[in-house]
């Protein structure tokens, strides 16, 4: 199959007739193989009523329905899990992404070699409120990852099947795929300037909830690609360098008092910031040291991503 479109969808009953004609009409135009797999993500309204009628009636039409709302990583987890095409795609089901943006999504994968391209709406219809927090957002992600994307919230991407069937997104990790698939070998990321279209029907989603759980989760996913699979490169480091300035501070004092007869030396602030200097870092370099017993004892500490095998078979042994 060469395409796999993946729609996460909440209460979007009223857009979803137009958006599966939109998606037919663009495919089939195009000759694609193809299905279009809708996830409901516990709506209250009558989406999967909607999904279950456009199944019935074209079987290209697959669907998903959680029992409750888990969240939009959750529905393109599964997603990506259903997905057979050999390149997927993903999508808003509000009609503010543009079904005709797929062909050139395809050929960007299949032609260019990418493994992710990512949307960029670099013309937003948005209200500033939602701007203005995505601007900072990006901004801030594009630093820490070192991923040159200028919009990496945006619900238009497409993947090479094998980056979906390796990577797992959850919490608002969604958010991240391009930092997730790139912390899993896949460096091949590009981006594409898509067609933003205006909110047709329904409420945005948009929140400040999301904005501080998208940032403790950028914090996440920053601090695992880094220090993972390696927890006490980063606490034992941290833990040396200040139980270190906390000796040097003691051997200060202690010259001070024995050598120069310097009195009082306990009263002063130096002597409770060198103190807990040296309780800090002990307790950082111990933090390191279990969760690195963690690690280790983890079942995937040793899984890593493999990209081909030459002369070896399943089993790890020669052949």
């Amino acid at each position: 199959m060469d395409i796999s479109v993946i729609v996460p969808l909440y209460n979007e009953e009223e857009s979803l007739n137009e958006l599966s004609q939109w998606i037919r009409r663009v495919v089939e135009k195009n000759g694609f193989s193809w299905e279009v797999i809708f996830i409901d993500d516990g709506s209250s309204d009558g989406s999967w009523n909607v999904v279950e009628s456009i199944s019935a009636s074209d079987p290209h039409f697959k669907g998903i329905k959680f029992r409750r709302n888990y969240g939009k990583s959750a529905a393109l987890n599964e997603g990506f899990k259903a997905a057979t095409g050999d390149v997927v795609i993903t999508m808003d089901a509000d009609l503010q992404d543009s079904p005709d943006e797929i062909p050139e999504l395809y050929e960007m994968i299949t032609k260019e070699g990418l493994d992710l391209v990512s949307g960029w709406k670099k013309k937003r219809h948005d209200p500033i409120g939602k701007r203005l927090p995505s601007k900072f957002f990006n901004m801030t992600t594009r630093r820490l990852s070192g991923i040159k994307l200028h919009d990496f919230n945006c619900g238009l991407k497409a993947y090479s099947n094998e980056v979906v069937k390796n990577i797992e997104v959850y919490g608002e990790m969604h958010r991240y795929i391009p930092v997730i698939a790139k912390w899993a070998g896949f460096t091949k990321i590009g981006e594409k300037v898509v067609q933003h279209q205006k909110r047709k029907f329904g409420v945005s989603k948009f929140g400040m909830e999301r904005i501080i759980k998208g940032y403790l989760d950028l914090l996440s996913i920053t601090f695992m690609s880094k220090f993972g699979k390696r927890p006490m490169h980063l606490f034992g480091t941290l833990g040396t360098i200040l139980f270190f300035f906390g000796f040097i501070v003691g051997i200060y004092l202690t010259v001070a008092k024995f050598v120069f007869d310097v009195y009082r030396m306990t009263e002063r602030p130096l002597f409770f910031f060198g103190l807990l200097s040296m309780i800090l870092g002990t307790q950082l370099f111990l933090t390191g040291f279990l969760a690195e017993m963690v690690s280790r004892s983890s079942n995937d500490r040793n899984k890593y991503q493999i990209e081909s095998k030459i002369g070896i078979n399943g089993n790890g042994r020669t052949t």
